[in-house]
């Protein structure tokens, strides 16, 4: 669900291309194999909320994420919301930083799914954050969607300024398998997942934590837990 409101273990000499998203975010699209799950214990919450952060937030889930989660747990009764911020670098060194993003995200969701079955994920990003997500989604084992009961990108890049900024390489996308559970989230405006380009509306990408789009994805994923 695409809704206009109110990016295994990756090998980085198989990286097609990359792209600066807005000012100070970016993704890049990636050719991956799929990670074997981690076999490390962990205590197992009733919902687990795998977030990646935009390129230059520090470590965490962001501003963005912040505001996701902190509208979902008030949206998720007495159900405990556990939370796992990729550990990337979100840098603009896209190629390494998207394959480490997505390498970390990959191996947590498969080992959470293997090791906590009950657990519903919700898997999120924003901008270079979205493009992890929508890169593990297409290389997961097929298995590991049942297990993930929403996915939800903020500022995805889906427009023809953010796939000129790539020169010309395919945007990723997220995997038909998730597709029905996914909502893809982008501010009215945002040059990045929106036409036309607008180069006055660049703030509209960092709109998403404070503009009521955060609590929008948190209803859609609490419907589906």
């Amino acid at each position: 669900m695409k809704r206009h409101v109110g990016m295994g273990k990756l090998n980085t000499r198989r990286i097609v291309g990359f792209l600066g998203v807005a000012v100070t975010t970016s993704w890049a699209f990636v050719a991956v194999t799929v990670a074997t799950p981690s076999a490390a214990a962990q205590a197992c919450s009733d919902v687990e909320v795998v977030f990646a952060r935009g390129t230059g937030e520090a470590p965490g889930v962001g501003g963005t994420g912040q505001a996701f989660i902190d509208s979902l747990r008030a949206q998720a009764g007495a159900r405990s919301v556990g939370v796992y911020a990729v550990n990337y670098p979100a840098t603009k060194d896209f190629a390494n930083s998207i394959a480490n993003g997505a390498n970390d995200a990959s191996d947590h969701v498969q080992s959470t799914a293997a090791n906590c079955p009950s657990t519903r994920m919700v898997l999120g990003g924003f901008s270079q954050g979205a493009a992890v997500v929508d890169t593990i989604t297409q290389t997961m084992s097929p298995a590991v969607a049942d297990h993930v009961a929403a996915v939800v990108v903020f500022g995805n890049p889906k427009s023809a300024y953010a796939s000129s900024l790539a020169g010309g390489a395919p945007l990723p996308v997220i995997s038909p398998l998730y597709a029905p559970k996914t909502i893809d989230l982008c501010a009215p405006d945002d040059p990045i997942c929106s036409e036309p380009f607008n180069f006055l509306a660049f703030f509209a990408h960092d709109s998403y934590a404070f503009s009521g789009i955060a609590n929008d994805a948190a209803k859609f994923a609490a419907e589906r837990l």
